[in-house]
């Protein structure tokens, strides 16, 4: 499961494709003068998700006795290049998975299940893809790692704000000015504006009820 609690939205804004298997981003920073100095980028922020950046799974499957720990698996060294060079923002996303084993007897492959999801605002999942990466452990070795790609794609257009909205981001400021001491980013429709172009792309392990509850308590 993609353990958000979050509402899931249907704008065909951005579509994501996974291969072998894939927080919001700041806004931008004040300068010394007034308004803000740089605007953040369009391109997706790319994280794990909470929660699920780590599975264990055990034998028999439904204990949760130390004893019984068959398989432990983490997901790490999550990297992204963004292009944003067209009308859809590509973001090519990759990540290390590492595992360790209890039994290190004969050889053995697992093959765990992920998750890419794409969000808007922080609130809305927008596109989501369930695909699945196979570590190989030799024979008398109980650990194992495999490396995973997969792609994101945004509307530029979506991920864009309005001219309207950047120069009200980066209007210059003085004191004594009216509005001088007030963050434009307390305005609700400014606020609102940069929570509508701002995406993330989260990965992490596709887990079960069972396993997100264990993760929670661990």
């Amino acid at each position: 499961m993609f353990p958000t609690g979050r509402k899931i939205a249907v704008p065909a804004l951005l579509t994501i494709l996974a291969t072998g298997l894939a927080g919001c981003s700041s806004v931008g920073e004040f300068d010394e003068t007034g308004g803000i100095s740089a605007i953040r980028s369009a391109c997706p922020t790319v994280e794990v998700a909470a929660a699920t950046g780590n599975v264990t799974l055990f034998n028999p499957p439904t204990s949760r006795d130390a004893r019984a720990i068959d398989v432990e698996a983490s997901l790490t060294n999550v990297r992204s290049t963004c292009n944003d060079q067209s009308d859809d923002i590509a973001t090519n996303i990759t990540f290390e998975v590492r595992a360790r084993r209890a039994s290190a007897a004969g050889a053995r492959d697992v093959t765990l299940p992920y998750f890419i999801a794409v969000m808007q605002g922080g609130s809305a999942v927008v596109a989501k893809r369930v695909g699945h990466v196979t570590l190989h452990f030799d024979a008398g070795q109980s650990r194992a790692s495999a490396t995973a790609t997969g792609d994101a794609s945004v509307s530029k257009a979506a991920a864009t704000l309005s001219k309207e909205v950047r120069d009200k981001l980066t209007e210059k400021r003085k004191a004594g000015d009216a509005d001088a001491a007030t963050d434009p980013l307390t305005r609700p429709d400014i606020r609102q504006a940069v929570a509508r172009a701002t995406f993330e792309a989260l990965v992490g392990f596709q887990l079960t009820d069972d396993q997100l509850k264990y993760n929670a308590t661990r």
